[in-house]
């Protein structure tokens, strides 16, 4: 519940995670800010190529996954973790059938467009395009729907992603979402589960 502080207000009036403060400078939006600190600290050049049509095909996933992978991926983490935490209910078989349907459509979508026969989403080397692909892939998988196993493909640019960034660091920054299974609402601070409970609701 941080995120809806007065002082977190103040670094983005959105009430939304991710935010960055740098100095006096605030930025909103993880893609922004995935943008900005490549910029910045002049990242190797593969994260965000130099190269017009290779920086065009991080641009163009990028610019696509909010409503393909994230959109559907999310839905799904939402639907089948935190519908039921929030509401106490169980949920409807139905709501899990149409978001895992959803979700099947956008990662076939995601082998056939963006990742084609390459290793990686903007070609041969790693990409911030394959870093946000994986972050959001591992919300379904966290939810007990293990995408992979019935998908090489995508089970193999997942290997090489992992292998690309370290294994141990993605196994890190993945814990939070993990862990949200053995969350339980008595440990969710009042106002803010009626929040979400509402959000989840319109789903």
């Amino acid at each position: 519940g941080q995120h809806r502080t007065e002082d977190f207000q103040k670094v983005n009036i959105l009430m939304k995670v991710p935010a960055l403060r740098d100095g006096s400078f605030t930025l909103a939006e993880s893609i922004a800010i995935l943008l900005y600190l490549a910029r910045k600290f002049k990242t190797p050049d593969h994260w965000y190529p130099s190269d017009l049509q290779k920086r065009a095909r991080v641009d163009e996933y990028l610019s696509w996954q909010h409503t393909g992978i994230r959109g559907k991926g999310s839905k799904l983490f939402l639907t089948k973790v935190l519908l039921p935490l929030f509401t106490g209910q169980p949920l409807p078989p139905e709501k899990l059938e149409a978001a895992t349907e959803e979700l099947n459509v956008v990662l076939k979508q995601f082998e056939e467009k963006f990742l084609q026969d390459k290793p990686f989403i903007a070609g041969s080397e790693i990409s911030l395009a394959d870093l946000v692909a994986l972050v959001e892939l591992m919300q379904p998988v966290a939810a007990g729907y293990d995408l992979f196993e019935e998908r090489p493909k995508l089970a193999e640019w997942r290997r090489r992603v992992e292998e690309a960034v370290g294994k141990q660091l993605v196994q890190e920054a993945h814990e939070g979402i993990f862990n949200m299974k053995n969350l339980t609402a008595d440990k969710i601070a009042p106002e803010l589960l009626e929040h979400f409970k509402h959000q989840l609701l319109k789903q």
